[in-house]
């Protein structure tokens, strides 16, 4: 099934479920004294594992954030990805606060609140390959995230071999070795990679590359609970509190 159908499929399970809703969202989480937010726990900086093999970064930290002006605990479960908008429409979880880009199709099957950071595709090539624009990229193998909206665009545009993975970090490790040409991934991991000295590669200089608006996810019917989430974020900009967790996870403000 490709992406668009599973989302028309998802939209359909969300509908049932909203017509057996109970109460809103909110009312729940504030009776059970946590809010749920889930990653992917293989996303850095902004979900990962640490040397203590606790799930950190910068969507941790949102979370953990938000869930504290709602006065509430934070309960943060990290899951696989290609699953993740499965999980929250079943209601396993209250939110997606794992970096998930806000498009038309995800919108039939879920909620989104404001936005809390935009990140944007780039295409990147180990340093020192002759590689340059799109068109060398015809007929080689790039690698995408299974799920995410790279692999949706790259799979789209056709002209190349899509292979798909798990992480970022495993497809870094898969350009290292040679087994795939190029990657194609949302931009601030990937530099942080580099800045950090974690990837030797490069971006190419393309144009026109989508951009994304990255945003909270809840089930569909709960206004209240993405108004609470709106205006926990507001505040977080507002008093300082977002641009401290952005320098600290991503070293700069990628609001």
């Amino acid at each position: 099934m490709n992406f668009k159908k599973l989302m028309l499929a998802l939209s359909v399970s969300a509908a049932a479920l909203s017509g057996a809703a109970q109460a809103d969202r909110l009312e729940a989480v504030k009776a059970a004294g946590e809010l749920s937010c889930a990653n992917s726990g293989a996303f850095p900086p902004f979900s990962f594992a640490n040397e203590e093999n606790k799930i950190v970064g910068f969507d941790v930290d949102i979370c953990e954030e938000i869930a504290a002006r709602l006065g509430v605990k934070a309960n943060v479960i990290s899951t696989a990805w290609d699953g993740i908008i499965a999980g929250l429409v079943s209601g396993k979880y209250d939110t997606i606060i794992g970096s998930i880009g806000v498009t038309e199709e995800r919108a039939l099957a879920i909620d989104f609140t404001t936005t809390y950071y935009h990140s944007g595709l780039a295409i990147f090539v180990p340093n020192g390959s002759e590689l340059a624009s799109l068109d060398d990229l015809a007929g080689k193998t790039v690698g995408a995230t299974l799920g995410e909206l790279g692999e949706q665009w790259a799979q789209d545009r056709g002209g190349w071999t899509v292979r798909t993975y798990k992480s970022i970090p495993e497809m870094l490790l898969e350009l290292k070795a040679g087994r795939i040409d190029a990657v194609v991934a949302d931009d601030i991991p990937v530099l942080v990679a580099v800045n950090e000295g974690a990837a030797d590669v490069k971006a190419l200089e393309i144009e026109g590359l989508p951009q994304f608006k990255i945003a909270v996810a809840t089930q569909k019917g709960n206004p209240e609970l993405v108004a609470a989430i709106n205006q926990a974020i507001t505040d977080m900009r507002a008093d300082g509190t977002y641009l401290k967790i952005s320098e600290k996870w991503i070293g700069a403000d990628i609001w």
